[in-house]
């Protein structure tokens, strides 16, 4: 039986987000006949941690799914088991790039691509804890149903089910190694309220996140674009496109990828950074590899703490972060692109190496400009007052260290790209630790029997 794995991490309390995903593994499981394994990994405090075990626990059989709740505590003795079976040179510092104590868009998943390649899945589907479902004749709509109906089959095969075919037919032959819509609602990046106070700020800062090789007559749409998802139009009906996916029609909280794909290459493990967790949807696109659009767009929303005092302080030091790092992202990017169908194997696989020396080649001195690019975020925060005139202070403040970051992210990342592969084999090979660690905290009978944790 196919074994899929979809995942929520969350550091806040969710419990109803939880119920409303577990419901789409549980339709998914159904019409599909795969085994769904929800796993949950939990980073939040100990109340919401216990609301969200209960709400599990609570939940009604659903015949073919299998849900894990992890805390850190159990998450890190898994990462320990298999950075030491890895045999990787520093398995403390793997451990704690892959779990580190700050907020980390990236090593969240990467933690999932672990733990699914130890249950032996197939692929990962990603949702958010700050997203739900748009609803249609009072029905939620769901994405698992397309991603389990065309993740992992050749695309010639999947070309017949689609609605409209915009892929090369030289690349048919692969098969689909992402399958992913975006979002509507509030902006991905929140943003919103820096626009409403001062436009003109509002440009200066979200153009820094477009590569500087774009022509300045694209830059103003670039700009409004950013960050907006599908808008807010809704679902009516589907519409599935086989195609080679642009990174700017897909979010993080609503993909699922082939273990193909992350099971050579994870995501940046880089703290407190929005947007860097996006890699694998360039390196997709790069590589030609074989996608499925569709628009079943999740339905995305902001927590109140981003927007006030410390959590808005925090928020923006993480904008920052990524717009600091965006030159040597979009250098990467552009290496990636050039080399192209160069960064397959024989056999069509992603060829890890051939990526980490990309990424390695960013981990060098700071690039021209890069001081003006902090002046500049710096005094657009200045510009804007009140609560962020905080975040101005702590930009000063933290120069130095806002400085070195880029570096030091490819540099790490670089390092996780060459370790990747025996942490993925170890993983796999960890099956039979599953038991402890993976705590199944509501098993349901599947076709084959009792599924088992």
């Amino acid at each position: 039986m196919r074994r899929v794995c979809l995942t929520l991490p969350t550091d806040r309390p969710c419990a109803g987000t939880l119920v409303a995903t577990a419901r789409e593994a549980a339709l998914g499981a159904r019409r599909s006949g795969a085994e769904v394994h929800l796993l949950v990994l939990d980073s939040s405090a100990p109340p919401a941690r216990a609301a969200h075990r209960a709400a599990l626990r609570d939940l009604p059989s659903a015949p073919g799914v299998v849900v894990h709740h992890l805390d850190e505590t159990a998450q890190r003795a898994f990462l320990a088991e298999v950075a030491v079976r890895a045999g990787v040179p520093a398995p403390g510092r793997t451990v704690d790039r892959m779990l580190p104590d700050r907020v980390s868009y990236g090593a969240c998943t990467n933690r999932a691509f672990l733990l699914a390649e130890a249950l032996d899945c197939d692929s990962v589907h990603r949702r958010d804890s700050d997203s739900g479902y748009q609803e249609r004749d009072g029905e939620p709509v769901l994405p698992l149903e397309h991603e389990l109906a065309f993740l992992g089959r050749p695309a010639a095969e999947a070309a017949g089910r689609v609605t409209r075919r915009r892929l090369d037919p030289g690349r048919a032959h692969r098969p689909v190694a992402l399958v992913g819509g975006s979002f509507v609602g509030e902006l991905s990046v929140d943003v919103a309220e820096i626009r409403r106070r001062d436009p003109a700020v509002h440009r200066d800062l979200v153009g820094l996140s477009i590569p500087g090789t774009v022509p300045e007559i694209w830059r103003r749409t670039l700009v409004d674009e950013a960050f907006r998802g599908a808008g807010s139009t809704p679902f009516t009906d589907d519409l599935t496109t086989l195609t080679r996916a642009v990174p700017a029609r897909v979010d993080m909280c609503n993909i699922a990828l082939d273990r193909r794909v992350y099971g050579r290459v994870p995501l940046p493990p880089v703290t407190d950074t929005v947007g860097s967790d996006y890699f694998l949807l360039h390196l997709v696109h790069a590589a030609h590899l074989p996608s499925v659009l569709h628009n079943r767009h999740i339905v995305n929303h902001h927590t109140p703490e981003r927007r006030t005092g410390a959590g808005l302080a925090a928020y923006q030091l993480r904008l920052a972060r990524f717009l600091l790092a965006a030159p040597r992202l979009h250098a990467v990017y552009a290496a990636l692109a050039e080399a192209g169908d160069a960064l397959l194997d024989a056999e069509g696989a992603v060829r890890a190496p051939a990526v980490a020396a990309l990424v390695r080649e960013q981990a060098g001195p700071d690039p021209d400009g890069a001081a003006e690019r902090l002046a500049l975020i710096e005094r657009c925060h200045r510009t804007l007052g009140g609560p962020y005139t905080a975040v101005a202070d702590a930009l000063a403040a933290r120069r130095a260290e806002l400085m070195a970051g880029p570096a030091a992210m490819m540099a790490d990342f670089a390092d996780l790209i060459d370790d990747w592969g025996p942490l993925v084999r170890a993983a796999g090979e960890a099956r039979w630790y599953t038991g402890s660690l993976l705590d199944g905290v509501r098993q349901s009978a599947s076709a084959n029997g009792p599924v088992s944790a």
